[in-house]
């Protein structure tokens, strides 16, 4: 079998896959969360005694039951031991003046600030009695209004926490544009947009499970980021970080929403030490709907100036974002649309704003590509429509402004350092295998037909960041030889589905010269490894990769001063090839080299740099103006993530999280009423992600533009389809219907939505 080929499948497709839910402990508890029907108001009664009396439950309890109970988020002040984070400006917002006073307590104390907050927690010798007694709790909420947009919240004629503004931070990029700049412009363009309020949708959703162990807790939990969890727990329960172990099993997906530590985690480990005794929590899907993290959530206004010959000259948006309830990870978030907003183009002035907002909702959290999605659906939109206006082909003004591949690095006026690229050659690839002159012409033919079903074809070119922030690019691992041969590969990562278990141990193996099934990887495991980062923002192969590859490195430079030792020869005469150590005619495989020396064992941090991964995607769309339906009859994504060091698992990144970018396009949001209700009472049948019926023609090719910051060469590839596909598929949709005004197509386009845009002014009438 080549040593690249997927090791995880045959364990996950027959069902022989270990998640949190497989774990059998005797005497563990089931824990089961009675959560707030409405999305505001005030706490006035509860009681939790006849749950108490229903056979099989162990206890109830509300946050009056506790006084020892911690907050799920506190200041900075408490958390100062954790390691880097994957946001930068995390630490500086987690601080006394935007958290003090909007703690987000494990369990509701006064005020119910989101639907589906925790108001008391019931545990029970299993799931079904834990959920009949959870049915006896009686609770009275007093509803206040509640506001579920940031635009509506940001105003505070709605206050969230008294005596404090919902704006709970606010942040620029670049330097405002000279007002010269607009008035003397050819043309100017305005839009607003709604990147809607999504759900990651794992198949997996959160678990966790705490068990004690003497003086010990082992926390089992699907997530991305074990040593931080590990920190964070420990800190907010006051223990060392040596009595607490995390251990992640096999995950099924996360997308960004299993990054951080939640109010059910606390609860669960709290109670788990307080009664000694195994609990767990396994969030259901209705459960999932209501509670877990959402993605994106702006209100977007935009401005895009250019000359008589399409040069872009000026940039500005301005982003309300929808945080969720309380400042946590996500509250820095935004600022990744504004540090990405001049994506792909040489704009001279380029200015973004953020306000990061509260509402009545569950907390906004990152979600593949976490901020670059926004950027790029909001400027390719504006770019479509500058198009427009100028008469122009949008493929050729995008040519026109791209940053040449000479100009790299580039400086953006926003403070990004691009580290390479080659736009250009990866929209002319898209362009010729969606056989762009081909639909223009079947385009134009239809337009000449009244009869004819509109037909539009989008761009979406775009540039992320992977890897994360400075302070977070960094991994930790170790390479040991044991004496029976096999090289154990630790990583401080964790695979959500990323195919760690076979890219990492290929890796190790190539860089060796050895067998692939030598090679076995360990992670996800904090007793095993002093520290790591964890899997976020594409970075697993860009940082965590390079840091094995050097480790390998480590790993030879060792052996061979041992066994120049050993032979009493200097080093640099020692040679190294296919897991042996050669002098002459001495050699010894590495394996004999540990049995005569002791374990071989290498360790180490490794940085890498910042990489900006990048790409062009086109969609081809048919309308239906009386039904309101979309069709789309074709899409391209091309990526260009550098290196691909498996290019079958890319490529089905690239696939799946297109897909994902169709679901936000066409179908995917999260309704509320105006209580902060979601309106999602029939789960998957309500939220709508794509099935197998909805995928298009999808094709899926790549250019390589090696970065330089990373010595693999690799850059992120995890999150690109749903940066690049969202923008190209909405361009479509208004290219067909050709409105006068793009933003009365607001995601998802549902039917209605497009129904009524067919009905609204065209764009050739309105000039």
């Amino acid at each position: 079998m080549d040593q690249w080929t997927r090791r995880e499948d045959k364990r996950l497709l027959t069902g022989s896959g270990r998640y949190v839910a497989d774990i059998d402990v005797p005497g563990c508890l089931d824990a089961v969360f009675v959560r707030s029907p409405v999305g505001h108001g005030t706490l006035r009664e509860m009681d939790c005694a006849a749950a108490r009396a229903v056979p099989g439950v162990v206890g109830a309890w509300s946050a009056a039951d506790f006084t020892d109970l911690p907050a799920c988020a506190q200041s900075a002040a408490g958390l100062q031991d954790l390691p880097p984070v994957p946001y930068a400006l995390l630490a500086k917002l987690s601080t006394e003046e935007s958290v003090a006073g909007r703690e987000w307590p494990a369990l509701v104390k006064d005020r119910v600030r989101f639907a589906g907050e925790a108001v008391a927690v019931v545990l029970g010798e299993d799931r079904y009695r834990a959920e009949d007694g959870a049915a006896e709790i009686d609770f009275r909420i007093d509803p206040l209004p509640a506001v579920v947009t940031p635009s509506a919240a940001a105003d505070d004629r709605v206050r969230l926490f008294d005596g404090l503004s919902n704006v709970a931070f606010e942040g620029d990029a670049g330097r405002p544009v000279e007002e010269s700049t607009w008035r003397e412009a050819a043309v100017v363009v305005e839009g607003r947009y709604r990147q809607q309020l999504l759900m990651p949708t794992p198949m997996e959703c959160r678990t966790i499970l705490a068990v004690p162990e003497g003086d010990r807790l082992t926390v089992w939990s699907g997530h991305q980021m074990p040593h931080r969890l590990r920190c964070e727990l420990a800190a907010l329960l006051g223990l060392p970080t040596d009595r607490l172990r995390v251990v992640v099993p096999d995950t099924g997906g996360a997308f960004g929403s299993k990054s951080a530590s939640f109010p059910e985690f606390v609860v669960v480990a709290f109670l788990a030490m307080r009664l000694k005794r195994p609990v767990r929590w396994i969030e259901d899907r209705l459960e999932s709907m209501a509670v877990a993290t959402r993605g994106r959530g702006q209100d977007q206004r935009v401005r895009l100036a250019a000359d008589g010959e399409g040069r872009l000259l000026a940039y500005e948006l301005t982003v309300d974002a929808d945080v969720g309830a309380y400042p946590h990870l996500g509250v820095g978030l935004p600022m990744q649309t504004a540090w990405m907003a001049p994506g792909p183009y040489a704009t001279p002035e380029v200015h973004a704003t953020v306000r990061s907002v509260l509402t009545n909702t569950m907390l906004t959290y990152p979600y593949r590509g976490a901020g670059r999605p926004e950027a790029a659906i909001a400027l390719e939109r504006a770019m479509d429509d500058l198009a427009r206006r100028l008469n122009t082909d949008p493929a050729e003004l995008r040519r026109r402004n791209f940053i040449p591949p000479e100009d790299f690095p580039y400086e953006t006026p926003t403070g990004r350092r691009y580290d390479s690229g080659n736009y250009a050659a990866a929209l002319d690839l898209a362009l010729e295998t969606v056989g762009y002159d081909e639909w223009r012409a079947e385009q134009a033919r239809r337009r000449a037909d009244p009869d004819a079903l509109p037909l539009g074809i989008g761009l979406s070119c775009y540039v992320e960041r992977s890897g994360g922030e400075p302070g977070g690019l960094h991994e930790f691992g170790s390479i040991e030889v044991d004496e029976d041969g096999t090289i154990i590969v630790r990583c401080g990562a964790a695979s959500s589905g990323q195919g760690h278990e076979t890219v990492f141990p290929a890796l190790v193996a190539e860089t060796l010269g050895v067998e692939g099934r030598r090679v076995r990887l360990v992670e996800g495991d904090t007793d095993e490894l002093a520290e790591g980062l964890g899997s976020f923002a594409s970075r697993s192969a860009q940082v965590a990769g390079a840091m094995l590859q050097h480790a390998s490195q480590l790993l030879i430079d060792e052996a061979r001063d041992r066994a120049a030792r050993l032979w009493q020869v200097p080093v640099e005469e020692v040679e190294w090839s296919h897991g042996a150590l050669h002098h002459g005619p001495a050699a010894t495989d590495v394996a004999e080299l540990a049995k005569a020396t002791g374990t071989l064992r290498v360790e180490d941090r490794f940085e890498s740099g910042m990489a900006f991964p990048f790409g062009a995607h086109v969609a081809v769309a048919e309308v239906d103006p009386e039904l309101g339906t979309v069709r789309l009859l074709r899409v391209v994504a091309v990526d260009d993530c550098g290196v691909a060091l498996n290019p079958t698992l890319v490529h089905g990144q690239a696939f799946g999280s297109a897909v994902q970018g169709i679901g936000q396009a066409l179908y995917e949001g999260i309704p509320y009423d105006d209580a902060g209700t979601p309106m999602l009472a029939n789960g998957l049948l309500d939220y709508l992600v794509p099935t197998f019926t909805e995928i298009p023609p999808l094709e899926v090719k790549d250019t390589c533009t090696p970065s330089p910051s990373t010595p693999l060469g690799a850059k992120g590839a995890g999150e690109s389809g749903c940066i690049g596909t969202p923008g190209a598929v909405v361009n479509a949709v208004v290219d067909a219907l050709q409105v006068a005004d793009p933003a009365l197509l607001q995601m998802p386009l549902t039917p209605d939505v497009v129904w009524r845009a067919a009905r609204a002014p065209k764009f050739e009438e309105a000039r």
